[in-house]
């Protein structure tokens, strides 16, 4: 299953994505779904039951918004934690001659940095080198605490594009400032699709492309990550206790520096694209 926010008259509503268009979850009249947020669904435990309705083919008789008139909006708005590896995928490290490290590098980005397909970067006046990264993003669907990563799947919703946005001098200036330059405001976007766990048969499988104004800069396979999806919630999960709609950006294939006036996308193997300008 395919969700995705959008924009209908200013008002924001969670939506299913198919090939045919946009089905809004307020019809869906048995789930009492109305004014229902990504976020809700997840917390009341519909996510699976909407998912069991789609599979029964019930969406023949509904309304449907063509996709070429679709506004996307973030999937959501108040994600409690947001999560960011940091050096995740061997190519990367490698380039950077990175010394060896037993635990993931990690970081969170805040609430404010927070925006969504088709929204704008903003390049902070203390940065003079701004970089993006397109990221592989786990959306986590029940609370946890202390798994191992053969017990991860279960507590997993599904996956979503994400970009990382970094600014570059201020964390090359000192590694102390790794969460400062991680925290400007839009300096973290994510959808415009969310795909449920069932519809990704292997995460390993799924390539990762950084692509600025139409041009791959970098490309990499989930399979060629230092830590997989598995082992980071597990890690992360002994550190703090997840919660439905965290979300734990994976790592990126490589970053791009951006300019005002550039557009940088974050394309996956049967995602939707994730597109922002740059200002």
């Amino acid at each position: 299953m395919k969700l995705v926010t959008v924009n209908i008259m200013d008002i924001e509503k969670l939506a299913i994505l198919t090939s045919k268009g946009v089905i809004v979850l307020d019809q869906l009249e048995e789930f009492e779904l109305k004014d229902i947020s990504f976020l809700d669904l997840l917390l009341n435990g519909k996510l699976k039951e909407v998912e069991e309705w789609l599979k029964g083919g019930n969406d023949k008789a509904l309304n449907l918004i063509p996709i070429e008139e679709v506004d996307f909006a973030p999937l959501y708005r108040n994600p409690r934690k947001i999560w960011g590896m940091g050096m995740n995928y061997k190519s990367v490290k490698t380039e950077l001659g990175a010394i060896e490290e037993s635990d993931p590098i990690f970081f969170m980005k805040p609430y404010s940095s927070l925006i969504g397909p088709n929204d704008s970067i903003i390049i902070p006046d203390q940065s003079n080198r701004t970089t993006a990264e397109a990221e592989l993003a786990i959306i986590i669907g029940k609370t946890c605490k202390n798994i191992e990563e053969n017990e991860v799947m279960d507590v997993i919703a599904g996956f979503t594009p994400a970009i990382d946005v970094t600014a570059a001098d201020i964390h090359a200036a000192n590694p102390r400032y790794l969460q400062r330059s991680k925290s400007f405001d839009t300096f973290f976007s994510f959808g415009p699709v969310f795909l449920s766990k069932s519809e990704v048969e292997n995460v390993d499988s799924l390539s990762v492309a950084t692509v600025l104004n139409g041009q791959i800069i970098h490309q990499n396979k989930v399979s060629n990550m230092i830590y997989s999806p598995e082992n980071i919630v597990s890690f992360l999960s002994k550190v703090s206790t997840l919660h439905p709609g965290d979300i734990i950006i994976t790592g990126t294939p490589g970053a791009t520096v951006i300019q005002k006036g550039d557009r940088v996308e974050c394309q996956i193997e049967g995602f939707e694209i994730l597109c922002n300008s740059v200002i």
